[in-house]
């Protein structure tokens, strides 16, 4: 059998299912306490997340709001799309494997679905590529919530979002069938620098405007965030932020922090 295997386990989150298990089980006790926030969510359902991926004791709190709310589908396959941090190359490549590796389990790759992106979308597979942490990190929260679905790992370097909007397009018209797309926002700035950069990210995908994204928005996923939006639009999803916060809220360090959101896309209420 072929693996994808762990590359950051017990760095970026914990290498320990236990730990794993009590790090989430954590998270929903914060959450669980907050009535008004989880009123606000308890309405909401959607097969497309934005997700941060930094380490989980800065961005997993934030992270796992959306995955928690993503469980509600159970869908059959859910795709992680994420940019390359470690390897540069061109386009998009498709993880080829039968199993991906996490410290709760194995995942299971859906191998005939990664065949039909590959054939419908002209994605190769470059093993490289397959070492990346924005992906990755979202693996184990796909396995405590979704313990037998069946996942697809896209990672992506040098691409434009043209590239990755037929593909988002072809996928969130699925049935059965969920999207992740991950990134962090403004790295190294003071707080008070991070959170106007970051209001900029946080307007454009509320009001899913792409031209917004370019008026100071950093985001190390770019590219799959203007996709995103460019899709959202077209297809009439609504976005809703999720959650939002700085590592600062972590590490009280307000000097160099780095931005992290989540959201979600879901269907319009009918009026």
């Amino acid at each position: 059998m072929s693996y994808r295997t762990m590359s950051v386990s017990g760095s970026f989150y914990p290498e320990n299912s236990d730990e794993i298990n009590s790090m989430i089980e954590r998270f929903n006790a914060i959450l669980d306490s907050q009535p008004d926030m989880l009123k606000r969510f308890d309405s909401l359902t959607g097969n497309t997340i934005i997700v941060p991926h930094a380490g989980w004791i800065y961005s997993g709190f934030t992270a796992n709001i959306a995955f928690r709310i993503l469980a509600k589908i159970n869908p059959k396959t859910v795709i992680v799309i994420g940019p390359s941090h470690r390897v540069g190359f061109e386009g998009v490549s498709i993880a080829d494997a039968q199993s991906y590796q996490t410290p709760l389990g194995d995942l299971t790759i859906d191998q005939s679905f990664v065949t039909e992106l590959q054939h419908r979308f002209s994605i190769p597979y470059l093993h490289e590529a397959h070492h990346e942490h924005s992906t990755e990190v979202q693996m184990p929260f796909i396995k405590y919530y979704l313990p037998h679905t069946q996942v697809v790992e896209l990672v992506y370097a040098y691409a434009q979002p043209e590239l990755i909007e037929p593909i988002i397009t072809y996928l969130v018209s699925l049935q059965d069938t969920a999207v992740v797309i991950s990134t962090d926002l403004s790295h190294y700035y003071t707080l008070d620098e991070a959170q106007q950069l970051d209001s900029i990210c946080l307007d454009a995908i509320e009001k899913e405007d792409t031209d917004m994204l370019n008026k100071g928005c950093e985001a190390c996923g770019m590219v799959g965030v203007h996709a995103m939006l460019t899709v959202a639009k077209k297809k009439g999803l609504k976005s809703t932020i999720l959650d939002y916060r700085t590592s600062a809220d972590a590490s009280g360090d307000t000097s160099r922090v780095v931005g992290y959101m989540s959201a979600l896309f879901h269907a319009q209420a009918r009026t």
